[in-house]
């Protein structure tokens, strides 16, 4: 074009104009480009449309905006402002729209800024939002600690904690989503048949978040552990291998690293805003009709600890943000389940909400609360329908079990027989639906069910605890490496909980998945362990049967499951002598004179006595 022009003086005033125009594109592209830093969620699902859509978006001045969309189906129900002009949330009208791309129109002065977004087809079929319940065992495994699968992701750079070392319990140790997938045949080869993973969640902390607990984006996979396509092709790898996948989520606190606590919306959307007020850690305090107001607010609103800031669930763009985070992963990954952190912290209004709204969504899909507290009438507080009076009602339909993990753990050790686990079951009628229960020895905040190699070694006590949690009512859980008795003392720090798995590392001179280097004792569990298993899974009457028990009769726990008039009869031996059972009390669980012992395989006769060595185990089919 210049050479259009004759006249020098034009033709440089033309040339600084272009270089003007081109300095405005740059930064007009520059603007665009780094306007926009968050935009949550991403995109969505035509059809999941029953509440206005949030949509929240976070950039530079964006409150100066004036938002509209580029299309005639959707609609903008309510704009709203905080005190931080970066941010900007947006209600969307979805109803009846149908799966398309529109842009998100933000108009400051004379520019227009095009947010594309999306609206997506539902998924299909009935393999996700599967639920869980009690035909399933759960295997909880921490992913960092598992396997390593990709070595190349131990780092990332541009996160905040710099290394990993194995060395240090407390740092990064490398465990990923691929090394969980690379052994998916192992969880189906022990007979489990649902994954819990402690959060996947971003964890960018300056350090020891390798368990997930202080999630900083909740909308992407930490990026040591893979990325959300890869959290992905996890579920459907096991969905394909008949395995259900359970997400760990948080929605009590987050990390101070969050980008919502960092840069606050506004004051209110973390309880204390940016002061650090400590919880009580008073689980009771919600649940007790005596409790001081002061001590149930100190316990919900109180932060977990000074790097884990605490939600205020009562502002509604935080509990809509929350509730539509879980939406979310189920549409997009595909899971199963939820497991729920800190759960009696949460508010309880917005829990029940939370809780109610996936049922509707998803009818067959399960949650489990994590409420520890150590009786049985706090436990059942939480239940869905509880019967407790003045419990409101929650909505969530299965509750940890902690008070049976403490009876089975304490009746392991002090060989005085298995009296206190009949005494609690006996109390089951305070359960709106015990069999909704998730039941377990161990999980990475306890002590491992063998705190010490004197434990480990014992084979009667691993035995009848294993065979208690997989026979009894419930959903049963196990943690990783309790298949082969691995040890660990909380009193010792919880790194020893978390102990890598053998075999998950390149180098393991130990490996479990090949059976490698396993001592005598780990062997017998893993086999022992394993013939449980494969034995429970499909069978409707451990899954589905009643319960009925007896008071121990010499330190003899009996009690029958029994579905569509087929009965399973466990007889085990709680004490350290032999015992002889006479067994007229117990006819009315012995349809016949013999029985299928499941354990060693051999015919037992049941007629007049039946005896039993110390810690004797009897599990009986007719």
């Amino acid at each position: 074009m210049q050479h259009e022009f004759s006249t020098p003086g034009i033709s440089r005033t033309c040339g600084r104009i272009l270089c003007i125009a081109a300095v405005l594109t740059v930064f007009c592209v520059s603007l665009r480009a780094t306007d926009i830093r968050k935009i949550q969620p991403a995109f969505w699902w035509a059809g999941i449309d029953s509440t206005p859509l949030q949509v929240l978006l976070y950039g530079d001045r964006l409150a100066d905006a004036e938002p509209s969309l580029s299309t005639g189906a959707v609609s903008i129900r309510e704009t709203v402002r905080f005190a931080n002009p970066d941010y900007l949330i947006l209600y969307l009208d979805i109803q009846g729209a149908a799966p398309q791309t529109f842009d998100i129109l933000l108009k400051k002065g004379k520019h227009t800024e095009r947010v594309p977004y999306e609206l997506r087809p539902r998924r299909t079929g009935t393999d996700y939002a599967q639920g869980f319940d009690a035909g399933d065992v759960v295997y909880l495994l921490m992913p960092d600690r598992f396997a390593n699968g990709n070595p190349d992701n131990d780092t990332v750079a541009g996160l905040l904690e710099k290394t990993a070392d194995r060395t240090r319990p407390d740092s990064r140790h490398g465990g990923d989503l691929e090394g969980v997938m690379q052994h998916l045949d192992y969880f189906s080869r022990l007979g489990v048949t649902a994954l819990w993973m402690t959060p996947v969640l971003e964890n960018d902390m300056p350090g020891g978040s390798y368990h997930g607990y202080a999630v900083t984006d909740y909308y992407r996979i930490d990026p040591r552990f893979g990325s959300n396509e890869t959290y992905r092709q996890l579920v459907e790898q096991a969905h394909g291998k008949g395995i259900k996948v359970i997400m760990d989520m948080v929605f009590n606190h987050c990390g101070s690293e969050n980008f919502l606590f960092k840069d606050m919306p506004d004051a209110d959307w973390f309880n204390h805003g940016k002061q650090y007020v400590q919880t009580n850690y008073e689980t009771l305090a919600p649940s007790d009709v005596h409790a001081a107001d002061t001590i149930r607010a100190l316990a919900v609103n109180g932060w977990f600890t000074e790097c884990m800031p605490d939600w205020n669930q009562c502002n509604r763009y935080v509990a809509d943000y929350l509730i539509q985070n879980s939406i979310w992963w189920v549409e997009y990954a595909g899971i199963d389940g939820i497991r729920q952190d800190t759960h009696p912290y949460i508010d309880s209004a917005m829990s029940a909400r939370w809780c109610n709204t996936l049922s509707a969504l998803y009818p067959r899909f399960n949650i489990v609360g994590e409420a520890w507290t150590g009786n049985n009438v706090s436990v059942a507080y939480w239940q869905k329908n509880s019967w407790v009076p003045d419990a409101f009602n929650s909505g969530l339909p299965t509750v940890m079990d902690f008070p049976l993990m403490d009876i089975l753990n304490r009746v392991a050790t002090d060989g005085q027989g298995l009296y206190p686990v009949y005494s609690y079951l006996a109390q089951d009628a305070v359960y709106a639906d015990p069999m909704r229960l998730l039941t377990f020895l161990d999980n990475h905040d306890t002590s491992r069910f063998c705190r010490n190699e004197k434990e480990a070694s014992d084979r009667n006590r691993f035995r009848q605890a294993m065979t208690l949690l997989l026979t009894l009512r419930g959903i049963p859980q196990l943690y990783y490496g309790t298949e082969i008795m691995e040890s660990g003392d909380k009193a010792q720090g919880d790194g020893l909980l978390r102990k890598d798995f053998p075999g998950g590392w390149a180098g393991d001179t130990t490996n479990v998945f090949t059976g490698t280097n396993l001592q005598p004792r780990q062997q017998e569990a893993f086999r022992f362990t394993q013939k449980l298993l494969q034995w429970r899974r499909g069978n409707e009457v451990i899954a589905r049967g009643s319960l009925k028990h007896f008071p121990p009769v010499n330190g003899v726990y009996v009690y029958e499951r029994k579905y569509n008039g087929r009965p399973v009869v466990v007889m085990l031996n709680g004490t350290a002598c032999g015992q002889t059972l006479p067994l007229g009390l117990y006819r009315e669980i012995l349809p016949a004179k013999a029985a299928h012992d499941v354990l060693t395989g051999t015919d037992i006769t049941l007629d007049g006595t039946l005896s039993f060595p110390p810690y004797g185990i009897y599990l009986l089919e007719f």
